[in-house]
């Protein structure tokens, strides 16, 4: 019995020391390189196909349908690409296709213990227009570190897979002032989370992934006041029926359940000469607590687009403590998006480290 519970005290504390994910302050499913620019402040300006995950009332303000195909987001953080170029040309050229995969990110952080590596990627084929989307995620993020290059527990790393089918819709009433809408994901989530030996190759087994199904519901609506600047009022809700996942069957069981979560924002638009508008906006995430141990100050994110001509963006933001920026085109056929921002890697204190990132966009189609 008492060999038993030192297992199960050892187990637990290897397990409250993997790396995780910073759902808390960017809970959504698929994030864009446009909001990661504004500090993810963007459920009262969102006007593009990424409405379907920040809030899908803003397909209400989509100007022209498009059919992406091409529709693209990459990122890594700024730990990962020093630790896989070292500076040198050549190692950058080496180290690519291992900077996706677990255990090429354990090669590379054996070499540079302490540093986080983080990369995201997911592809959002869709069909978006003024009212309803439709489309399919697939979406793949890993975080890691070498903790130490002698424990055998010195590797922690998270790796997950989403994918799924979604649609979307949207209705506007009194001339548009008030816009709500609602988007079905069916979500198939694969996710391990755990800590290895940093010196033995990982091959991990279908066996060691928590999986399951879940149908998330994203519901959302915002009033924008007839005035001079254009003041909005946004409210988003995450996993709206507050559904776990199911059918965990041939792995560890299921995933984590996704929190229910409430955000809120405020946006103005101001018109600057005949051909420029900026938009200010400030939202509050997780109004009702769902994520526990996360300070509010994390949670306030406050972003800024300057438009010109519809065309050409600059944009600033303020997210989980820390400072982003980014650049975009934007045409019929072609959204091409830029964007550092970073998040706090800390567990629950505010500006306790800084991981700056760095994000890429890309969707083109007719």
């Amino acid at each position: 019995m008492k060999c038993l519970l030192l297992l199960t005290l050892i187990f637990f504390s290897l397990s409250s020391k993997a790396i995780t994910f910073e759902d808390a302050v960017f809970p959504e499913l698929a994030t864009s390189a446009r909001a990661l620019a504004m500090g993810n402040a963007f459920i009262a300006k969102v006007d593009d196909a990424s409405a379907v995950f920040y809030n899908p009332a803003g397909l209400g303000t989509v100007r022209y349908p498009h059919l992406h195909f091409s529709n693209f987001h990459l990122e890594l953080n700024k730990g990962l690409i020093q630790a896989a170029t070292g500076g040198r040309l050549g190692s950058a050229l080496g180290n690519t296709s291992k900077a996706f995969s677990l255990d090429g990110n354990r090669q590379i952080l054996l070499k540079n213990p302490g540093t986080i590596a983080h990369s995201s990627f997911h592809a959002l084929p869709n069909f978006t227009s003024r009212y309803f989307s439709a489309g399919y995620l697939f979406s793949k993020k890993t975080r890691a570190i070498v903790t130490s290059t002698t424990s055998v527990t010195g590797f922690e790393y998270a790796d997950r897979l989403d994918q799924g089918p979604y649609g979307a819709l949207n209705m506007s009433l009194f001339g548009g002032i008030f816009k709500a809408g609602a988007s079905a994901l069916f979500l198939i989530r694969r996710e391990v989370i755990a800590t290895a030996n940093p010196n033995v190759a990982i091959n991990l087994p279908s066996s060691a992934y928590q999986k399951g199904m879940a149908a998330m519901v994203t519901a959302g609506s915002k009033i924008t006041l007839p005035f001079t600047f254009l003041p909005t009022f946004a409210v988003n809700i995450h996993n709206a029926f507050n559904k776990g996942f199911s059918g965990g069957s041939g792995g560890a069981g299921v995933p984590a359940k996704i929190p229910r979560g409430y955000d809120v924002g405020f946006s103005i638009t101001p018109q600057i000469g005949t051909s420029t508008r900026v938009h200010l906006e400030v939202n509050y995430k997780d109004l009702s607590g769902a994520y526990t141990g996360v300070t509010s100050k994390r949670k306030i994110l406050i972003g800024a687009e300057f438009d010109f001509s519809r065309v050409f963006f600059i944009r600033f933001g303020y997210g989980d403590g820390f400072g982003s920026a980014g650049l975009g085109i934007k045409s019929r056929k072609l959204e091409f998006d830029l964007t550092t921002y970073a998040v706090d890697t800390s567990s629950s204190s505010f500006r306790g480290h800084e991981d700056r990132r760095f994000a890429l966009s890309i969707s083109s189609g007719f």
